[in-house]
């Protein structure tokens, strides 16, 4: 698998921990999911531009 896919898994992951700290459901691991959710955030939008700018350079002018 490639990176941005893993970046796709975690971001799709901390959403779904933070859907549930949001929620009160888990009220003691909302600032644990709140943390990961920008950090996998910030992660997943490194790797796509990352993956837009190979692409790019791979296919060429």
């Amino acid at each position: 698998m490639s990176l941005l896919k893993w970046a796709l898994i975690m971001l799709v992951v901390s959403l779904i921990a933070a859907l549930f700290g949001f929620t009160g459901l888990a009220a003691a691991s909302a600032d644990v999911a709140r943390i990961l959710f920008y950090i996998f955030l910030v992660i997943f939008l490194v790797l796509l531009v990352l993956g837009l700018v190979g692409a790019r350079a791979a296919r060429g002018p």
